[in-house]
């Protein structure tokens, strides 16, 4: 990388975007060294050379989440498009080298709109095959949710037993998971592949409708992985339950260590990639 010092990562960002900053410090938290990446900026477009970034410079490319260009369209088709058609190319050798991407909320919305997620093995950007639709409820939903961990090919979790329960606040409007073809059983047929990491549940860990499945995806999908398990999509946000102060029991139960559940989540990627780069 050439971007030395702590792991390097990159949190894109275009005019809506609107999480970054939290999710900034919850990769710092973590050991990483963050930085906010406007698309202009890996584009080459309007910006100075000292202004200028390229994929490679960075271990992980984060989308986070937002409106970004105001969801004008449906949510995340105008980032996912001025993605495609800015740095298409330089993506897709970025993924094949062992990059490594993550989508937060209207970043999930982006992934599935250029067809990352589910995706297809050994294939890329292509057709969206997925849709996250407005929420069963009809209105925005800011709610504390939780997430079990469900097994899969997510790449820093493999090996971890299923049943770790994670604390991961959602505010969305449009998060109903859709599939081409039969939504159910196209799922089912992830599930068993490893490409649904994580579903809603109740505070007990046990599946639940609304409202701690807040948006009524079919089978309680929260995410998927692509095939090769270097892709994620999440529709909560686990950047805001990094701080136990966060979480909405901390006043009955105590802030231990200070640390929330949605830190897990981060240094897991983070870890697993310094690992790997060791």
């Amino acid at each position: 990388m050439s971007r030395g010092g702590a792991l390097p990562v990159a949190i894109l960002s275009i005019e809506g975007t609107n999480c970054h900053r939290e999710l900034a410090v919850a990769l710092a938290g973590v050991g990483a060294t963050p930085e906010v990446v406007h698309l202009k900026q890996f584009e080459g477009r309007d910006v100075t050379a000292a202004e200028r970034r390229r994929l490679s410079d960075y271990r992980a490319l984060f989308l986070p989440g937002g409106f970004s260009g105001g969801d004008y369209v449906r949510a995340g088709a105008i980032l996912a498009a001025r993605v495609r058609a800015a740095i298409g190319p330089e993506l897709e050798t970025y993924l094949n080298a062992g990059g490594f991407l993550v989508g937060i909320c209207n970043g999930f919305q982006v992934l599935t709109e250029l067809g990352l997620l589910p995706g297809r093995a050994g294939r890329w950007l292509g057709p969206p095959e997925a849709a996250l639709m407005p929420n069963e409820s009809g209105h925005f939903e800011c709610r504390p949710t939780f997430l079990r961990w469900e097994g899969g090919n997510f790449a820093p979790l493999r090996g971890v037993a299923p049943g770790r329960l994670l604390y991961a606040p959602s505010g969305h409007g449009e998060g109903r998971l859709f599939l081409s073809g039969n939504t159910e059983a196209r799922l089912l047929d992830l599930a068993a592949a490893g490409q649904l990491p994580f579903r809603w549940v109740d505070p007990n860990g046990e599946p639940a409708g609304y409202p701690w499945n807040p948006n009524g995806s079919p089978l309680n999908a929260a995410g998927l992985t692509n095939p090769e398990g270097n892709v994620i999509g999440l529709m909560p946000h686990p950047e805001r339950g990094f701080f136990r102060l966060q979480e909405p029991d901390w006043t009955r139960r105590g802030v231990g260590d200070g640390a929330g559940g949605g830190r897990w989540f981060f240094e897991t990627i983070v870890r697993h990639l310094e690992r790997a780069d060791a």
